[in-house]
């Protein structure tokens, strides 16, 4: 059991040195950690070098439930896009629209792509809340088109709570979310910290087909993007 290795300058900077250092503590590298597979740190690409190394079984099932929307997901697919900073989540939801029905955002990230001018590829399949759109809560006109959507899906991804969730009287919105995609029986899978603290707190893990470790990462790899830590074991 080691110190969190990120405060190692060598860590963050992918050092060959730090990697060699670590690599000595070992015989075999394993990579159970998915959530960090977009970094391209030592402990994640380094090691492999000097290593012989593989998957661990929750990585593995991380990627095996994530393809199962890449590769010809059962139609019709719902995204779900919640928190703020469109910046990050425009290429996401770019590629997402490609393959969703329609793809649900955030007052937040609606305000932000109107206040920014931003494009979207698939534009009349993006479904934004009624009403104002920094509002901490949705409202209930908001909640039912978003559960006519989810409640005809039989794929649906979700990442980012609506609103301000930590505190229960704002909560409801993102409760109704979350009850909806669990009564539709849809293949479900959400991801993200915010996400999963959510589900954690009202008890509602179990009612999902796949819970990601994987926040950033996850969207990265939904995005298309080559992570950095899978293509090290390759």
């Amino acid at each position: 059991m080691f110190e969190n290795l990120r405060f190692f300058q060598g860590e963050t900077e992918n050092s060959p040195e730090f990697a060699k250092e670590l690599s000595k503590m070992g015989e075999i590298f394993i990579n159970d950690a998915f959530s960090v597979c977009h970094r391209s740190h030592a402990s994640i690409v380094g090691i492999p070098k000097f290593l012989p190394a593989g998957a661990g079984f929750l990585l593995e099932k991380e990627i095996e439930n994530l393809d199962k929307i890449l590769n010809n997901p059962e139609k019709p697919m719902v995204t779900i896009i919640g928190g703020k900073k469109v910046g990050t989540k425009s290429k996401f939801i770019n590629n997402i629209s490609k393959l969703s029905d329609y793809v649900i955002v955030s007052g937040l990230i609606e305000k932000e792509v109107r206040e920014e001018g931003i494009k979207f590829g698939f534009p009349g399949k993006i479904v934004s809340p009624l009403g104002a759109l920094d509002a901490l809560d949705i409202n209930k006109e908001t909640i039912e088109l978003f559960k006519e959507k989810i409640l005809q899906a039989k794929t649906i991804l979700w990442n980012g709570p609506f609103g301000k969730f930590e505190e229960e009287e704002w909560a409801k919105g993102t409760l109704a979310i979350a009850k909806a995609i669990i009564e539709s029986r849809a293949f479900s899978v959400a991801g993200g910290g915010e996400t999963v603290e959510f589900l954690q707190k009202y008890g509602l893990i179990n009612k999902f087909s796949w819970v990601s470790t994987g926040g950033g990462a996850m969207m990265a790899y939904l995005s298309g993007e080559k992570l950095p830590g899978l293509e090290a074991l390759e």
